[in-house]
């Protein structure tokens, strides 16, 4: 790929992971840093694969944002991948999802290691953002 492309690629989802991390999401943009964060987390966390779509823009970056800042349980930890970027993270955080087919944008509620529940791109687009939203705070409240 050239640089230019790259360049330009990095400058047009800039927006997309900030506004993750500016909700108090980390990014994981690498393999090591996924096997890191997994390595170390023994408590619950909220992993949001992140995307370019539409659904993700509209619907899945602001359910997440929107869950998080209104739950009264919450995650410990707030991780984010982003596909089609890093690539090599979200292959990574994929494996850790065992059989879970691919998904992006998706979101995984992972306690002790574990996904104790999965929200599939199918369960994002064509939903309204509240219904979404309210699957993770149904999620927090049971499963944390």
């Amino acid at each position: 790929m050239s640089m230019a492309y790259e360049e330009y690629m990095k400058q047009m989802v800039k927006p997309m992971r900030e506004e993750l991390v500016r909700a108090g999401f980390e990014e994981l943009s690498t393999a090591e840093d996924v096997n890191e964060f997994m390595s170390q987390t023994n408590e619950s966390a909220l992993v949001v694969v992140n995307s370019v779509c539409g659904c993700a823009a509209g619907l899945a970056r602001p359910a997440a944002t929107q869950a998080v800042m209104n739950a009264e349980k919450k995650p410990d930890r707030l991780v984010t991948v982003f596909a089609g970027q890093d690539k090599e993270a979200t292959a990574q955080m994929r494996e850790f999802f065992g059989e879970i087919p691919p998904s992006s944008p998706s979101m995984a509620l992972i306690k002790g290691g574990e996904v104790v529940h999965f929200i599939h791109r199918h369960d994002i687009e064509d939903h309204a953002m509240e219904t979404i939203m309210e699957n993770l705070l149904t999620a927090f409240e049971a499963k944390l």
